[in-house]
Order: C-alpha cells, then sequence, then structure tokens
C-alpha cells in the first residue's frame, strides 16, 4: 500500500535563501505526523509546501500514491486547519462548517447528516445556530476542526492550531485532537514549537531547524536517542543535561572525568571503549535520582553541591554546576535539600547518551 504522504528532497528556495534543504518524509495511513522545531525553522513552510500553497523549489509530493506535486490545493484531498481558525465571521457555526461542501455540490441532505455526526462528535451541537463572535477560543477551534471533518480528506494539515489558546485549554484541546485522530484512524500532519505537544501527539516527529530535519522518529526515540545535541536540548522540559567531560580508557571500559569549580572532578565508569577524549555527557533530569533510590551495576553516585532548590509540586528540580553548566535533576517532591550544601546523586550511566563535542552528533 503507498504511504499516505511521500516528500521527496524537497526544496524552497525564496531567490537565493534556500528555507527547505533536502526535506524527506514518508508516513503511513494513520499516522500522526508533528513538526516541531523553533521559530523560523521551516516547519510551516513545509505544511504550505504540502498544502499547495507554497510552490516547491524541486523534489516532489506524493499524497495517497497520487503526484501532487504542481496539482492546485483545491485537488490534493486535504483539509487544513489554521492558527487564526479563519472562520466567516458572518455566518452561523453551521454554515461554517457546511460551506466547503455548499460550494462543492454536495446534496442537502448529505451536508446535513454530516454536520450532525460531525456536530456531536465535537459536542457542539448546540452551537450551531451561533456566530463565531460568540463563540470561546476553543469553541472556534473545535469549529475549525468541525470544518475539516467534514470534508473526510486522506489528509488532516493543522498549522499550530492551540497557539492562540491558554495553558488549560491548550491541554483539554490537544487530548480532544488526540482522541479525534484514535477514533478517526485519519492522517495527520501538525505543525507545532511546542515540544511537549509533539510528544504527546506523535506516533511520528519530525525535528527541524535551519530548514533542515535532524531527527526523524517515534517520541522515544527522540526523546531517548537525541541524533545530536539540539535534538537533546529541544525536547524534553526540563531539556537534556549536556555535561562536557574527558573519558580515559581503562580495561573494558572508559572513566569519565567531570570537571567542577572548587571541588575534586567526578569520575564515573561506563562500560563503553569507544569514546573519544573530550565528550558532551547526556543526561536526562530524571535520571539523575537521590541517593539509594535506584539500584544496578548501571548506577553510580556522587556527591553534588546544591546551587538552588525548586519545588514543582510532583517534583523537586535541584541544580547544581559541572564541567561548567548548569545541571538540573528531577528528584521526588519529598527531597531535601538547601543551597549550599551537599546532596548525593545517582546517576543512571544506562540511560546516558554521549555526544561529540564539535559537531554536536550522537557518538
Amino acid at each position: 500500500m503507498a504511504p499516505i504522504l511521500d516528500i521527496k528532497h524537497l526544496y524552497k528556495n525564496y531567490g537565493s535563501t534556500e528555507i527547505l534543504k533536502d526535506i524527506n518524509v514518508t508516513i503511513e495511513k494513520g499516522d500522526f505526523l508533528v513538526l516541531v522545531g523553533p521559530s523560523g525553522c521551516g516547519k510551516s513552510t513545509l505544511l504550505n509546501c504540502i498544502a499547495g500553497l507554497e510552490e516547491i523549489t524541486s523534489g516532489s509530493i506524493e499524497i495517497d500514491g497520487r503526484d501532487m506535486t504542481h496539482v492546485s490545493p483545491k485537488d490534493r484531498d486535504i483539509a487544513m486547519v489554521f492558527q487564526s481558525y479563519a472562520l466567516y465571521p458572518t455566518m452561523s457555526v453551521a454554515k461554517n462548517i457546511t460551506f466547503g461542501m455548499k460550494v462543492r455540490g454536495i446534496s442537502q441532505e448529505e451536508q446535513d447528516r454530516k454536520l450532525a455526526a460531525v456536530a456531536k462528535q465535537l459536542q457542539i451541537e448546540q452551537l450551531l445556530k451561533r456566530r463565531p463572535g460568540q463563540l470561546s477560543g476553543g469553541q472556534r477551534q473545535r469549529v475549525a476542526m468541525g470544518r475539516a471533518l467534514v470534508r473526510d480528506p486522506a489528509l488532516f494539515l493543522f498549522d499550530e492550531p492551540l497557539s492562540n489558546l491558554d495553558a488549560k485549554l491548550r491541554v483539554e484541546m490537544r487530548s480532544e485532537i488526540k482522541k479525534l485522530h484514535h477514533r478517526l484512524g485519519a492522517s495527520m500532519v501538525y505543525v507545532t514549537h511546542d515540544q511537549i505537544e509533539a510528544m504527546t501527539l506523535a506516533t511520528k516527529i519530525v525535528v527541524m531547524k535551519g530548514g533542515v530535519i535532524q531527527q526523524i522518529g517515534t517520541p522515544s526515540e527522540i526523546y531517548n536517542h537525541p541524533a545530536n545535541t539540539f535534538v537533546a536540548d529541544f525536547m524534553g522540559s526540563p531539556p537534556m543535561n549536556l555535561i562536557p567531560a574527558r573519558a580515559h580508557s581503562e580495561g573494558n571500559g572508559t572513566k569519565l572525568e567531570i570537571d567542577r569549580e572548587g571541588l575534586e572532578p567526578i569520575f564515573l565508569d561506563v562500560p563503553r571503549k569507544d569514546l573519544p577524549g573530550d565528550v558532551v555527557v547526556g543526561v536526562r533530569p530524571e535520571d539523575l535520582a537521590e541517593a539509594g533510590y535506584r539500584s544496578g551495576d548501571t548506577v553510580q553516585r556522587a556527591a553534588i553541591r546544591v546551587d538552588m532548590v525548586e519545588p514543582a509540586g510532583a517534583d523537586t528540580f535541584v541544580t547544581t554546576h559541572m564541567g561548567g553548566k548548569m545541571i538540573t535533576a528531577r528528584l521526588h517532591a519529598e527531597t531535601v535539600a538547601h543551597p549550599g550544601e551537599m546532596l548525593d546523586l545517582e546517576f543512571d550511566l544506562e540511560k546516558v547518551t554521549f555526544f561529540e563535542p564539535t559537531s554536536g552528533q550522537r557518538i
């Protein structure tokens, strides 16, 4: 079966400026692909290229086995949900949702049937007679999604659809979209700069920077095995700690030496022989634990000096300095720690990632 979306060697230039560089992405039917990255990385431009709103410079785009590279947006079998919702202010909710079907000459009976089904699905039956101006942000978002759903397209495209909502509503709408995807088995491409949104929604994530794909993978692959220091730092809240260290070969493994200002260096034994002299050690905040909390051959203890303690409900964040960098440990809420005092922490070396300092690539 053909992939639902197949992008090959896509380039997009504005004059002599390259915006997208050699983009290759494939997703299967039912996948939820999230394009994530900082502002200006090219993710919205890529979405617009898939939609046909931007002409590509070279490469190809196939949707459901058909070459759509030079096909107009209305013939691409897609439906798009914008950040601005783009609703007609003078039309009722019902008319906003059915307008596209009316334009395409779909019978009134079919319009009514689809409207009723979608309104029930999104729980907006009581809003159908209202105008967009009488709705909250979350309700408008539902109407915009309803307008896309009645199309029943091969591919749904979402361009930062939740960025205008407050934090609580974002979480609610995120779970709505996830449930919708699960219920419909629909194929979706979703743009966001919010890495938590990406992690919670996606079956597959594309991390972008400067118009170049940094990594493609499942949320678990991106989080646990970042391809480089950019992905490690971008994905995760707080992000992965990136600690400069020196690796010394010793027997069947390596001894890592991590400098600290005003304190003895930390030494950790790693069962790997392929590490060069200077490395960057990547360790997630949750893989630094209080002494005695973890056990096993890969867990090693070191005393750190506490710089700052931040209670955060279910967690307590403790920061310290290693290798000239501020390091964060995500500890239990009950953790007793005070700035200026020493605290025993355990490193889970099985969860550690190593990076080459110059290129930032994973070793």
